[in-house]
Parts: C-alpha cells; structure tokens; sequence
C-alpha cells in the first residue's frame, strides 16, 4: 500500500464517550491516551514502526484528541492501541436560512449599471450594509446583487434589463427584509424598508406572549454557537472560546450576530418597545464560541471541546443551532456525555428544505426542533413570504417553514419564521431553525425551573426526566408525523 504524506486532522477518540472512563477504559488504553497527551512526535511498541504525528488540541489526558498526521500514519496510530476510534474532521454551520442570491451574473460588459438607494421608509435615513439582490430571473439566477455602503446605495450592473422579475433587500440589523415583485428600476431609484417595531407579535411572541422576569430562574443555559456579544437586554454569566488559535476567553460575538441572535430568544430581559423578551429572562446564559473571527465554519472537535465544558460549567440544556454532518461519531459522543451528565443538548433540524434531520440533531440523545412559522407574524412584503408552504396545520395559518429538514428524527417544533431578537448593538429578524431551536431550549428552561428536577442528582436519570417533561408539554399543531414530532412545547 502507498503511503499517503498529506497531513490531514483527525480526532482519537476513547472506545466511549469523550473520556477513557468506564468498563471499557482499559489501563491499556488510559495509558495510550496518556502518551499522546504528553506530546511525544511519535509513540511505537516492540511490535510496530514508530508512528509521527501531532497533537494539535485535547480534552485533557483522558479524552479525545485533535492530532495531525498523514492518513497512513493516523491508521498505525490507532492500531496500536486498536480499541481507540479514528473519526474525520467535520465542519458544522450555523443553522439560518440562506438568502437569495445571483447564480449567473448580467453579461459583462454591462451596458446598464444603476444605482439604487436603500433608505428607511419612515424617516428616509439611508440604511448601510443591506444586501441588494436584483433578479432579472428567479429560475435562472441571473441579475446583480451588491452591499449597500454609508449612504445606503448600490451599484447594480444589471446589462440592458432593468425590469426585474424579483427584489430582495437584507438589512444587517433593525429594519424587515424585502421581497418585491415585477418592478422596473431606474437609475437613482429610492427602495423604503420597515424598521423594526420591538413591540411587534412575531411567530414566537404569537405563540409564547408575556413573559415573566423570572421565567427559567435557577436554570443554567450554555449557547454554542459564534459567541454572545454584549448587550443591553443580555446578561452573560461566562464562557469559553475552543475556535482554535483563540482567546479561550473571548467568548463574545464573533461578528457575524448568529449567536447573540440565539441567545436573545432564549435569555433576553428587555422591555418593548425599548428592548425585547426572551423565553426564559431568568436563566444564567453562558456562552461557548466554536466559530472563529467572522467565519461560519466550526470543527467538530470546537464543537465537542465546547459542549464537554458547557456540562463541566453545570449547564442544564446546551443550545446547538447549528448543523451540517449527516452523521458524526465524534459530536455522538458529546451529546451522550452530556445527557450521561445530567445536560440536554437541543438541537437545530437543519435547513436543507425538507432534507432529512442534520446531525448532531438527528442523534437519538438529542432532542431535534423544525421550525414553525405563522402567516400575518411579518409583513407580506417581507423575503420570508418565500418560507411559506405546505401542508399547513389545524390552524390554516400555521405551516412548517419551506427550508426546514423534517423526519422522524423531529421532536419538536417551535417558532422559527422571523423572528426578532438582539444583535450586536442592535435587534433583527432571522429564520431558520437556528431559532426556533433556542425557543425550545427556553420552553425546557422554563419547564426545569418548575420541577424538583432541577435539584436532582446530574446523571443519564437526571437528562430523561428533562426530555420527558418537555415531550409531555407539546401540543400537536395538526402537522403530518415528520414535520413536528410530539408538537409544539408549552412552558406550563
């Protein structure tokens, strides 16, 4: 067999779990963890040939290991201690819906460019950082699309068409998208948007209005996610950073808002319309960043290292609005730990427009949530007009959204259609369920306060419980089997 030289990443995992404990722990394997622990270039027995690699990151010396080596080299790594697991390297993004976008470009060299000005549509203020997505053909994909600079214009190199079939405008923060139909631009055209009213009854105040101070008090919450920025309507109790090459303290945003975004639906103590409520003011929210500086991208080792924290910090319910894998041994082991422990993982579907469950939510320990949406909760002139779909529930007016995996892996369902909540220095309205994931990490922090549950010892009895009372709040929605699971879950 040739010998491969390209190094690659790999995690070493225990024979179970995250940790070389247990019956399966052997004193062999311990002590094999350990060599690799203590940072030796290459480990050998009398029996093999020295084996190279790197240890790149750990879980200490008793847990899994990041490592760097050739494919060949990572195969006789394992085979001396053959009990041990090798698993790849997988990548995870956070669960939002993608926007719309250009495909195929106007032939160049444009004969046409306008320029359009994106403004607010109450006072005219010009709106910087909105992405303009001008489609001369929904089908083929073909217009321009351009950022919006300081004072809110675009360039848009459209050819000899200025008639578009459709316009899509993405506001950064503080305004609703937009989503018009048939129109003719000309250069210097002015296009309003609606700003935010942060009284406004979205899909998920609809469903969960009123929410006390206290809701979820006594409950701890781990977000793992792009990181929690700091704001006026979030309390944040701690965390950690396992994005590698990171501050392990700089848990806050990342840049990109997804994560403050999350957080603000489960722990936002605000007031409208100066500010906004969460599901659960309550809770103590702890935030553990595994996406680095202004990237969507997280290993799953980030993701792991992240987790097994988040149960070390004592974190009742780990929030996890993000996805990608189809199936991963690596974060298995992490969701299995942490119900071990006594925590729950909650965990975003996917939105891959009805594909099956993404992982890690369609791991049999993690509790997987669609997201639900609800006609007259935004504007009809808003983009999420496009998530609007079949079949709808006993409430005409209820639907699953379009981009939602469904299956039998769906547990639940909860409001994950624009949905308003905090972002770095600011609020917006997001879909995905990536937020409708955080509605129910709120409903079961709201559920945990209420029980004697949350005094229990932390242990795999601990975790059922949790789940059972949050499957047990649901109501069924009139949807078909694989779009909600048990329903929708009530906090009382």
């Amino acid at each position: 067999m040739a010998r491969a030289t390209t190094i690659e990443q790999y995690v070493l995992l225990p024979p179970q779990g995250l940790r070389a404990r247990g019956r399966v722990a052997t004193a062999g394997v311990q002590a094999f963890l350990r060599s690799v622990e203590a940072g030796a270039q290459e480990v050998s027995t009398a029996a093999h040939r020295p084996v190279p690699f790197r240890v790149v990151d750990s879980l200490g010396p008793d847990g899994a290991k990041l490592i760097e080596a050739t494919a060949t080299d990572a195969l006789a790594l394992r085979a001396l201690q053959p009990t041990m697991r090798l698993a790849p390297v997988v990548h995870y993004q956070p669960a939002i819906v993608p926007r719309a976008q250009v495909r195929a470009p106007a032939a160049a060299p444009a004969s046409t460019t306008i320029t359009v000005r994106v403004v607010s549509a109450t006072d005219g203020a010009p709106v910087a950082g909105a992405i303009v997505v001008a489609l001369t053909s929904v089908a083929a994909g073909t217009g321009a699309q351009a950022m919006t600079d300081a004072q809110g214009q675009v360039e848009l190199p459209l050819g000899d068409s200025t008639v578009l079939e459709r316009l899509y405008v993405y506001p950064m923060s503080a305004f609703w998208t937009l989503r018009k139909d048939g129109l003719a631009l000309s250069d210097g055209a002015q296009v309003g948007l609606r700003p935010l009213d942060l009284s406004y009854t979205d899909c998920l105040r609809y469903h969960y209005p009123d929410v006390a101070d206290d809701a979820g008090g006594g409950v701890t919450v781990g977000v793992v996610d792009t990181g929690v920025a700091g704001h006026p309507d979030l309390v944040i109790d701690g965390g950690a950073n396992t994005a590698p090459g990171e501050d392990p303290d700089d848990f806050g945003d990342n840049g990109t808002g997804h994560g403050t975004h999350v957080a603000g639906i489960i722990a936002a103590r605000g007031v409208p319309p100066a500010g906004v409520r969460g599901m659960a003011p309550g809770v103590r929210l702890r935030s553990y960043r595994v996406f680095a500086e202004g990237s969507n991208d997280a290993s799953n080792f980030a993701v792991i290292k992240a987790v097994d924290q988040a149960v070390a910090d004592g974190c009742d319910l780990v929030n996890m609005s993000l996805g990608g894998a189809a199936f991963d041994p690596v974060l298995k082991a992490a969701v299995e730990d942490a119900r071990a422990g006594g925590s729950v993982c909650v965990c975003a579907a996917g939105n891959d427009g009805r594909a099956p469950v993404a992982y890690p939510a369609a791991d049999e320990m993690a509790v997987a949530v669609s997201a639900l949406g609800r006609i007259g909760t935004f504007p009809d002139d808003a983009a999420e007009v496009d998530t609007v779909a079949a079949p709808y529930g006993s409430d005409p007016a209820d639907f699953i959204g379009a981009f939602s995996n469904v299956g039998p892996q769906v547990d639940l369902t909860a409001p994950g259609v624009a949905t308003i909540s905090t972002v770095p220095g600011s609020y917006a309205e997001l879909s995905g369920t990536s937020m409708a994931c955080p509605a129910v990490t709120g409903v079961a922090a709201r559920l945990l306060a209420s029980s004697e549950t949350l005094a229990a010892e932390r242990n795999a009895e601990r975790s059922e419980a949790i789940v059972a009372m949050l499957y047990a709040s649901a109501r069924d929605r009139g949807f078909p089997d694989p779009f909600e699971g048990h329903g929708l879950p009530q906090p009382c």
